[in-house]
């Protein structure tokens, strides 16, 4: 790890979420915002036929699920330094420069590096799993940390 962060994780008494917990905050992010793609498209789904139809119907609004993916993952770690996946396992992002929540630029750089990340077989998440201070591709490139609360 950075000695850099390991000094400032150290001198303020905090630990880095482990990764069971953020795969946790992932899924429970991933099961809430699928649920609202599909009541926001319900009725196109219930006239689909065959799961065929589900898929194209789906692939049709990849753009909007990204973009709805972006806004909820940039206002939620701005505003709360967490989504709600996040709070409800009990861990936050931080800035590491200023150890708050963070910044708009942060939290939108975060949110499209880590669709980047998805778009390129979750390699960004795989790197997160053997870095020492747990930082995927999106927490280095927003220079951040998820912790815990």
């Amino acid at each position: 790890m950075n000695e850099e962060i390991e000094n400032i994780l150290h001198r303020e008494n905090i630990t880095l979420a482990d990764i069971k917990k953020r795969a946790s905050a992932f899924f429970i992010d991933e099961m809430l915002l699928s649920v609202l793609l599909v009541i926001a498209l319900w009725d196109s789904f219930a006239t689909a036929q065959t799961m065929e139809e589900m898929i194209n119907l789906t692939n049709t609004f990849v753009f909007e699920y990204m973009t709805i993916k972006i806004v909820y993952q940039t206002f939620f770690t701005m505003q709360y330094g967490a989504t709600l996946g996040k709070i409800a396992m009990k861990i936050r992002v931080i800035e590491i420069k200023t150890l708050q929540n963070p910044s708009i630029v942060s939290a939108l750089n975060r949110a499209i590096f880590r669709i980047i990340s998805e778009m390129l077989l979750y390699l960004g998440f795989l790197w997160g799993m053997f870095d020492p201070a747990r930082q995927t591709w999106h927490d280095k490139t927003a220079r951040t940390l998820v912790v815990n609360v």
